[in-house]
């Protein structure tokens, strides 16, 4: 017998509350199946292509597992280091780059540098922050970042869970399916339907877009010579899920940073510039529409309000879940909206006199 929509309502205000209790109490036990989960729901197509080549799931599972460990290790050996290392230089180099920056604006601009105007003083203290606490933010960060995603999470939790989870996938959807009420199935299953589509569009799509315009512009900077391209390329790639705000972030900061690394060499600080440019037209012509679709039901500032609330709420377990909420919640209320505009038209419609209704169908049916 279908449920009444105040017992629905009671339902899912119960099954919210518990979801919310739980994800606060045991974020951080969760965090690895989570995360475990995210990389099984990314990897499903690719173990799907593979049955469909011919290989068992279990076989298909195990070839991806092997080709990721592969990928895992070499980044690891050959990126991190590297990473933290210009990331580290970077920060230790920040004050210097502001007391530059205060010397050539000084020079060029004098009436900006009065003696306690707004931009000296902003400057000043920028460069006093950066000196003292740079350093140590940076190291509290990676520190709470190796607490939270410690060793033993990354490196066995995480991946077995992947593993089982991509194997028995197709198996636990089936298991889903059939524990849903039989009155609401298809209605539950084209809002699951819509629901996936929206996360498959975003998430792989746009990750699969971050890794790759991060990748392009972390080298195409690095072969210009720039002196932290790997960081800016990380950074830029990072945000790249927020439309423009990656190239301008990223931008920004890489022309800053050649402004003073190649000062008087317009040349090299062009091809920066150019190096953004090019990946902000592939981006958007080229990568957005063919990986992510035009549209995919995720507002920019939608998507950031979910981040900050679910990140100041739950910690990083909280931003991680926070995108698939998001499209839940984008998806239901665009479907309560046009039930709710469907029972308005229906009423509205029932209300007409039927002198009214007969009178129109024969003014459709003369024209």
């Amino acid at each position: 017998m279908a449920l009444s929509p105040k017992k629905q309502l009671q339902f899912w205000g119960i099954f919210t509350v518990l979801f919310a209790v739980i994800l606060y109490a045991l974020g951080d036990v969760l965090l690895p199946f989570v995360l475990g989960g995210a990389v099984a729901y990314f990897l499903d197509p690719v173990a799907d292509r593979l049955e469909e080549a011919g290989l068992s799931r279990a076989a298909a599972t195990a070839l991806i597992t092997v080709a990721s460990v592969l990928i895992f290790v070499v980044i690891v050996l050959a990126v991190v280091p590297q990473l933290i290392a210009q990331a580290v230089s970077l920060i230790d180099t920040m004050p210097q780059l502001l007391r530059d920056l205060q010397s050539f604006v000084n020079t060029r601009f004098p009436s900006l540098m009065q003696e306690n105007g707004v931009v000296h003083n902003a400057l000043v203290a920028a460069g006093e922050f950066l000196q003292t606490k740079g350093p140590q933010l940076f190291q509290g960060a990676l520190n709470s970042a190796m607490s939270l995603l410690n060793v033993v999470m990354l490196l066995v939790i995480v991946p077995v869970v992947a593993f089982y989870l991509l194997l028995d996938w197709d198996r636990m959807v089936a298991e889903v399916d059939a524990l849903l009420p039989r009155d609401h199935v298809p209605t539950v299953r084209k809002l699951a339907k819509q629901i996936d589509n929206t996360l498959a569009s975003f998430v792989r799509g746009m990750g699969t877009v971050c890794l790759i315009l991060g990748s392009y512009y972390a080298v195409s900077l690095m072969l210009v010579g720039l002196q932290f391209g790997l960081v800016v390329g990380f950074i830029a790639g990072l945000v790249t899920f927020i439309p423009y705000l990656g190239a301008l972030i990223g931008g920004a900061l890489a022309i800053g940073l050649a402004l003073f690394q190649f000062w008087g060499d317009w040349l090299s600080i062009g091809l920066v510039a150019v190096i953004f440019a090019i990946g902000q037209m592939v981006e958007g012509n080229v990568l957005t529409p063919k990986l992510v679709g035009k549209s995919v039901g995720l507002h920019p500032v939608w998507l950031l309000l979910a981040l900050t609330i679910f990140g100041a709420l739950f910690g990083f377990i909280g931003m991680l879940v926070a995108v698939p909420v998001a499209a839940a919640i984008g998806v239901l209320a665009r479907f309560v909206s046009g039930q709710y505009m469907t029972s308005l038209l229906y009423l509205g419609t029932s209300n007409w006199p039927e002198s009214e209704i007969e009178q129109s169908a024969t003014d459709d049916n003369d024209g």
